[in-house]
């Protein structure tokens, strides 16, 4: 949105989109040759809208498509996670897009559909002493949750 009012040319969402950094405290900034300013992101900037995965288990690559046609594969620089809400343990997944500066970075979050897709691809793993429900990519495994009690 700009001044109240979406924008409504992709592709000058997609510029913008590639001007938008994360500060050291996870606020957001547009920065262009012309000006600089900080811009309010209420959860995560992009959204990931398509999932494409080939392979299985330890060699399965999963790639995300984002609402700026940013792609995406999930692996060691760009780690999937979930936050569970602490009342209903709703899921909210993301994946991280590109490094910000200091430990925060640009993630999109993962809409409710590809999360569905991401499940059917799910399966069980050790992580530490819990059994985690989870997907691999890029020969790294992404805890999506806990291991149900019964399938």
């Amino acid at each position: 949105m700009y001044m109240g009012s979406p924008i409504g040319r992709k592709e000058l969402v997609c510029l913008f989109a590639s001007a938008l950094m994360r500060e050291i405290d996870g606020s957001f900034i547009l920065e262009t040759p012309a000006e600089r300013g900080r811009i309010v992101v209420e959860d995560a900037p992009f959204i990931a809208v398509e999932l494409d995965w080939s392979g299985e288990s330890l060699g399965q690559v999963l790639s995300f498509r984002t609402n700026v046609d940013k792609i995406v594969t999930a692996g060691p620089d760009n780690p999937i996670r979930v936050i569970h809400d602490r009342l209903t343990a709703e899921p909210t997944p993301y994946i991280h897009i590109r490094p910000g500066k200091g430990r925060l970075g640009v993630e999109a979050r993962i809409n409710r559909a590809v999360y569905y897709e991401l499940v059917a691809l799910a399966e069980p793993a050790w992580v530490g002493d819990r059994q985690m429900l989870g997907v691999w990519s890029s020969g790294i495994f992404f805890p999506l949750g806990d291991m149900p009690d019964e399938i």
